[in-house]
């Protein structure tokens, strides 16, 4: 009999050490998976069976490979892994054959501890190749704007990436250990991504998270660059509350997650307005939104599915932004803005938004930001937006500003 321990509802005792130690253990094997959220710290290891790539709907594909495992002996399996933006197109998600939980690495106080340093001679030497340049972005974003104008479409993402490359091999447990210990109250992932790559990275943003039959989405949209000024950082936060235009792109994003999760929720708790949260780099428009599913059957993928993408990573109309995501971005998103996380048998689960993230191998990134592109957006402001974005992953690699 295989033996896999999943990642249970939720650790209800946090053990001192516990949460930074399966940290500490990660160590970027192709069959090795860490995932960090405020609830719990997963640590996977082996692959009992991976979940198949066909046309069947991938909720449809894991329930299949989960029933699959428990027949065959494996105790309380579950998926861990990511989805591409496509989500229909490919998956990288298995049932490993060990998994060790600990609590929320925020709430375990050696998480303070120092992260390991970035190496004297690993800030020199990266070559750093935009793609698109920094002028080709502006000028889809000022398409974009042109488009909306025009009535074509309400709001687009439009996202860039950095091609890194360094003469020394990566040591992505030391950048997964400096992402975390930077915001340790996020969301930390590093999974493997095919092809003997890594997705790795550190969230802010939760797509839904199911227990029992309590749900929880915590949308993300409208942003600002914090700044180390505190008197200037707090002046940001007040005015992005206070903006018309990141409410307005906030408040289309909460209307579309309201509409997919009202047919599975016997009730919906929508706050009227949102909140903020902040990272090490940014200010985000934040709402929680909790709902009670109506048929407990309905697992935390199902409800992703539905959801994804949100107008928050793509655009509204949905069709209409892929689109133009297609005509604008000059590379393939893979696994950006898709979802990365867990779920487990009974339909329990967490899937948060895959961005603040890069794929990396041996010794290349490929680093990723976004910005919702709505009627007043400015290029400029768009560029220094996705800059500030790419903070968060370039800091914990030792790329220099």
């Amino acid at each position: 009999m295989t033996t896999v321990h999943h990642a249970p509802a939720g650790p209800d005792v946090a053990v001192i050490g516990a949460a930074s130690g399966l940290l500490g253990q990660y160590r970027a094997a192709d069959d090795e998976a860490f995932f960090a959220s405020p609830t719990r710290t997963l640590l996977a290891a082996g692959v009992h069976a991976r979940v198949p790539q066909d046309a069947r709907p991938l909720p449809v594909r894991v329930a299949e490979t989960l029933a699959e495992a428990r027949r065959v002996g494996v105790e309380r399996p579950l998926v861990v892994g990511a989805v591409a933006f496509d989500h229909e197109s490919r998956a990288e998600l298995a049932v490993p054959v060990r998994v060790r939980t600990a609590g929320a690495l925020g709430e375990d106080p050696l998480i303070a501890l120092p992260a390991p340093p970035v190496p004297a001679a690993g800030t020199a030497g990266w070559r750093v190749r935009p793609v698109p340049e920094p002028e080709a972005y502006g000028a889809g974003v000022a398409e974009a704007v042109e488009r909306l104008r025009g009535g074509e479409l309400s709001k687009v993402v439009l996202a860039r990436t950095l091609e890194l490359s360094t003469p020394d091999p990566l040591d992505l447990p030391a950048i997964l250990q400096r992402l975390a210990r930077r915001d340790p109250g996020g969301y930390t992932f590093a999974v493997p991504a095919g092809g003997g790559r890594t997705l790795i990275g550190a969230s802010p943003e939760l797509l839904l998270s199911r227990r029992g039959t309590a749900v929880l989405a915590n949308p993300l949209a409208g942003s600002v660059p914090r700044s180390d000024d505190l008197g200037e950082d707090v002046r940001r936060a007040a005015a992005l509350l206070d903006s018309p235009k990141d409410l307005h792109e906030h408040a289309v994003v909460v209307d579309a997650i309201r509409a997919a999760l009202t047919p599975y929720c016997r009730n919906l708790d929508v706050p009227r307005r949102p909140t903020l949260v902040r990272t090490a780099a940014m200010w985000h428009l934040a709402t929680e939104i909790r709902g009670e599913l109506a048929d407990p059957a309905v697992s935390a993928l199902e409800l992703a599915t539905a959801l994804h993408p949100t107008p928050a990573v793509c655009g509204t109309p949905t069709d209409v932004a892929r689109r133009v995501i297609g005509e604008v971005e000059p590379f393939d998103r893979g696994l950006y803005t898709g979802m990365v996380g867990w779920g487990d048998a009974t339909g329990d689960g967490e899937w948060v938004v895959t961005i603040r993230c890069a794929e990396a191998d041996a010794r290349t990134l490929r680093v990723y930001a976004g910005a919702g592109v709505v009627e007043q957006s400015r290029p400029e402001a768009e560029l220094a937006e996705t800059s500030a974005k790419f903070r968060t992953f370039l800091d914990a690699a030792g790329v220099a500003r």
